[in-house]
């Protein structure tokens, strides 16, 4: 549903219980089913994705302003345009280009959409976690990969640049040993993006190898809703030109009423699981 004076979605922490009802539900997609008086740009029957707080519900309200129409050449295909946004949004912060060495450490949903855009701009990618499965998914990308697991793990993957480093470094994983390496793992004058959720805690930074190295630091994390929004529609132009295909990564889909079997899923993360998709 669409109107045009619906809450807006503001980018709050989820996850703090008790949460409203359909809440924390960010990655919405549907169809319309009523709109506002003064709504032009939807109309009932146009299948959208929108930023919400509440979609884990069978009817959800946004601002139309918050909503972008799915095209047809999508018809049929779970989008959470939201998540997919994020990736896109991440990559363009991360300027990579052709030619370049990018290492991407964390691979989960947005890990392996990331490596999935830097190879299709011609980047060499080196995909780095401690999970065998999301290590698999990110080989099937074209991506090298390696273990975190692994004894001297920083040495090898360092060893497999001449020992230069890379042009840019993602780090996805939200924890302070892989930002730790990311720091490491990074060129002089490299580009060092944190996309990465750190909220759990305070974290340390050697400050003295990242000003000796001179590197280029960005929080690739946005919080303004254009900027989402553009982000969104960015990943709908991907998807349809084939520049990314997130269908592989939905390893799990259940109905509403299995919700929070989906959510300990996203808690515990068991091997063979990258994203859940929840459905009506």
């Amino acid at each position: 549903m669409c109107g045009s004076n619906a809450p807006v979605w503001e980018g709050r922490p989820w996850f703090q219980y008790p949460l409203e009802a359909g809440a924390p539900g960010h990655e919405g997609w549907g169809i319309v089913d009523e709109i506002g008086s003064d709504v032009h740009a939807f109309r009932a029957g146009d299948r959208v994705a929108f930023l919400s707080g509440h979609a884990y519900a069978d009817y959800d309200v946004t601002s139309a302003s918050q909503a972008t129409l799915l095209p047809r050449a999508l018809d049929g295909m779970a989008f959470p345009a939201e998540a997919l946004g994020c990736a896109m949004n991440a990559f363009e912060r991360s300027g990579i280009r052709d030619g370049e060495t990018v290492a991407i450490i964390g691979i989960g949903f947005l890990g392996a959409l990331l490596t999935q855009l830097a190879k299709h701009a011609g980047a060499r990618v080196a995909a780095i976690s401690r999970r065998p499965f999301a290590l698999q998914m990110a080989q099937q990308f074209g991506a090298e990969v390696w273990s975190l697991k692994q004894r001297d793990v920083r040495d090898d993957i360092m060893r497999s640049t001449g020992n230069r480093g890379f042009d840019c470094v993602i780090e996805v994983a939200g924890v302070q040993e892989t930002l730790d390496l990311a720091g490491e793992l990074a060129k002089e004058r490299g580009r060092l993006v944190i996309a990465g959720y750190h909220q759990d805690g305070v974290r340390q930074v050697n400050m003295q190898m990242w000003n000796w190295k001179g590197l280029d630091v960005i929080n690739a994390h946005e919080r303004d809703g254009e900027i989402y929004l553009r982000g969104m529609r960015a990943s709908i132009d991907a998807v349809v030109a084939g520049a990314l295909d997130p269908t592989p990564l939905y390893t799990h889909i259940y109905p509403l009423e299995d919700l929070s079997h989906a959510l300990d899923l996203l808690g515990t993360r068991p091997e063979g699981f990258l994203k859940a998709l929840v459905v009506p």
